[in-house]
């Protein structure tokens, strides 16, 4: 459904997978979408506005959030989804291996998070989105980076979420299982089947499904430091 507004929206790492489909679900509803990649370039046909930008590095968040406001105003509705993986077993993982998720997948989240604010605070309206995974909430052999990065969210999310207090800006999780992207994809067919035997409804999610899920919480102005899974049924609300 379009908004009666269009909204200014921004989504790190929108160039493909969970990201590609968020942005989509916005642009669809006529809002105008900023998306960040650090690499590969979002399709030419999208039409939204691509800027490089890698989370990691606070003066590419200022300078992307710049180029958005200049093109879309004040961003208003924020979706952290940048993220990457280093999957190890812990007595195999080095301190490189760590840090660098940690600094993608939560500091990131809190770089783009504390810029968006600015404008939110000027307007008295925001939403903010952080993608979290179903790792952070029952754990994953050989990600104790990745799931301590993902459930680092939560937390900051609702410390966030008190820290607004009644401002009509809210910040919620959305927590996705195995998700049918360029990650997953990755896995081997023995982590895939172990995965789908933990996940009553039998098959992967859809990035699109993530996206509903994001949709609902940006809509849902009394939500406010939820963790929404969108797993299949895998962690049954854990």
């Amino acid at each position: 459904m379009a908004q009666a507004t269009a909204r200014s929206v921004f989504v790190t790492g929108g160039n493909r997978g969970i990201g590609l489909a968020i942005a989509r679900s916005f642009a669809a509803a006529g809002d105008r979408v900023a998306v960040t990649y650090r690499g590969e370039e979002p399709p030419d046909s999208e039409g939204f506005l691509a800027v490089r930008c890698d989370v990691t590095d606070s003066q590419q968040v200022d300078q992307a959030f710049k180029e958005a406001e200049s093109a879309h105003g004040p961003v208003t509705v924020l979706i952290a989804n940048a993220g990457t993986v280093h999957d190890r077993l812990l007595v195999r993982m080095s301190e490189a291996d760590f840090t660098s998720v940690i600094d993608t997948n939560l500091t990131g989240a809190f770089r783009v998070a504390q810029r968006a604010l600015r404008g939110m605070l000027r307007e008295g309206h925001g939403r903010i989105v952080l993608i979290s995974s179903t790792s952070a909430l029952h754990g994953a052999p050989g990600q104790t980076n990745y799931a301590a990065a993902k459930a680092g969210l939560v937390g900051f999310a609702r410390s966030l979420t008190r820290e607004l207090g009644p401002r009509d800006i809210t910040c919620n999780v959305v927590a996705p299982g195995l998700t049918e992207t360029d990650m997953s994809r990755g896995l081997t067919a023995e982590q895939r089947r172990d995965l789908l035997r933990q996940t009553p409804a039998g098959r992967p999610g859809r990035p699109e499904e993530v996206a509903d899920a994001v949709a609902f919480l940006v809509r849902a102005g009394y939500v406010r430091g939820a963790v929404i899974p969108v797993d299949g049924g895998a962690g049954l609300g854990h």
